[in-house]
């Protein structure tokens, strides 16, 4: 089984450019709860979903624009792989991993 909960240190390269990204992701009763922080701002993660070794949610952000984005990734082990689509944009590559014990 998959474990989605931890620090995780993320690149999103952006249609702008590459953001660093922090993923603080936990998991309580099979809930999957999260919040993604940037040097602009932090937001919830929403409608978290857990299929298998895929997770999805969406985020609402503000900066640099605001826009509804839509997460969709894979964890392998520590490494965490997928995309972000925001509205009529192309999907952006995601990929990170999971800082040592957390």
């Amino acid at each position: 089984m998959t474990t989605f909960a931890g620090t995780w240190r993320v690149t999103i390269d952006t249609p702008i450019g590459k953001m660093a990204v922090v993923f603080e992701i936990s998991e309580q009763d099979g809930a999957i709860n999260g919040v993604a922080s940037s040097d602009a701002e932090s937001v919830a993660f929403l409608n978290a979903v857990a299929d298998g070794d895929r997770l999805t949610w969406s985020q609402e952000v503000t900066t640099p624009m605001k826009l509804t984005l839509n997460f969709e990734v894979i964890v392998d082990g520590d490494t965490m792989t997928g995309t972000s689509k925001a509205g009529f944009l192309p999907a952006s590559p995601v990929y990170g991993s999971r800082s040592p014990g957390s």
